[in-house]
């Protein structure tokens, strides 16, 4: 699945609306001119923005030419791009209040209780391959993380076959596991 897919899925947008609303709010002196633009679609575009890190024009080009961005922030081939000033002034209104940190973060706690992690131009899927136990002696352990095999496994070619010298230790939202990382990374 295509990395915007997985990160439409993963995150439940509207529940950063009231927080998005504080840091934005409608002050327009008129009602002519251009519609508000929904605060999720600017939001979700400083996302990709904090992702991919291209400039505002450049993110305001992507939006527009790719269909996987377009699909992502919700607009359709007939909706309005927002223009590098719009996201400039949103980034700026929320900044100034404060709200844009805090959504951020809230963004990647929903990324790390999905077993994701946002990592520049990508989002890795941390999962976890697990192993049997070992259980090793310290000095094992101190010659297993030298590099070295240890030198009572030297003489029995059976502890060669059944310890697994490069499974390691890892903790994942607070449990520990046995085994290998397994990153999935899906760039854009």
């Amino acid at each position: 699945m295509p990395m915007l897919a997985t990160l439409s899925e993963a995150i439940p947008w509207e529940a950063f609306r009231s927080l998005i609303e504080q840091g934005y709010s409608d002050e327009r002196r008129s009602n002519a001119g251009c519609k508000r633009t929904d605060p999720i679609i600017l939001f979700m575009m400083l996302v990709l923005q904090q992702l991919l890190n291209p400039s505002d024009e450049e993110l305001k080009s992507q939006v527009n030419d790719r269909r996987s961005f377009e699909d992502f922030v919700g607009l359709g081939v007939m909706n309005t791009i927002p223009d590098a000033t719009t996201i400039a002034f949103f980034r700026e209104r929320v900044r100034k209040t404060g709200v844009i940190l805090e959504s951020l973060e809230r963004f990647e706690g929903h990324l790390r209780s999905q077993g994701l992690e946002a990592s520049g131009w990508q989002i890795v899927n941390a999962s976890l391959v697990s192993v049997p136990k070992q259980r090793n002696s310290r000095e094992e352990n101190y010659a297993i993380k030298d590099g070295a095999i240890p030198e009572k496994w030297l003489d029995k070619t059976s502890l060669l076959h059944q310890r697994d010298a490069d499974a390691r230790w890892v903790k994942k939202i607070g449990i520990s596991h046995f085994g290998y990382k397994n990153p999935l990374c899906q760039e854009s």
